[in-house]
């Protein structure tokens, strides 16, 4: 291997553990959110709205502390990992309920069922949301063809 490709391996696993860590913290208030509003609504619409409440928070630690600056203006940004957390919030929603409303009770578990469901549905998605924000939504701007000739 050479030293270039261990330096750049290297800076890939601390970009991933500073993602985990950032979406550590999202998910910790996706989490309480979740808790609290299930006191007042119905777990399938606490769970989709504990997702937004998260994932405002993951692309606000994401953009600071994980990904250098794309070019792209916020609402841009902030579009494009909305579009990658679709499918990561699929994911987290059909992993909960499923857990919750047919795993669990098919084994007879219901010790902290829906917490236990919610946290497995919402670290589910980790890999796939980083090559997806990395690639996508925090991909650097091309500068346009006519810029570079039009100075």
């Amino acid at each position: 291997m050479r030293i270039g490709q261990a330096k750049s391996d290297r800076n890939e696993f601390r970009q991933f553990l500073n993602f985990a860590v950032a979406g550590g913290l999202a998910a910790l208030v996706n989490l309480l959110a979740r808790y609290v509003l299930s006191s007042v609504m119905q777990y399938e619409v606490a769970v989709a709205i504990a997702y937004l409440i998260g994932m405002t928070i993951a692309f606000l630690l994401t953009r600071r502390f994980v990904f250098a600056a794309s070019g792209q203006p916020m609402a841009v940004e902030y579009g494009r990992f909305g579009l990658v957390n679709v499918a990561g919030f699929i994911q987290v929603w059909i992993v909960s309920v499923a857990l919750v409303r047919v795993v669990f009770p098919h084994m007879r578990f219901d010790w902290h069922a829906e917490e236990i469901a919610h946290l497995v549905g919402v670290v589910s998605p980790i890999a796939v949301s980083y090559y997806g924000h990395k690639h996508f939504s925090f991909k650097r701007a091309e500068p346009r063809p006519d810029a570079a000739t039009n100075n």
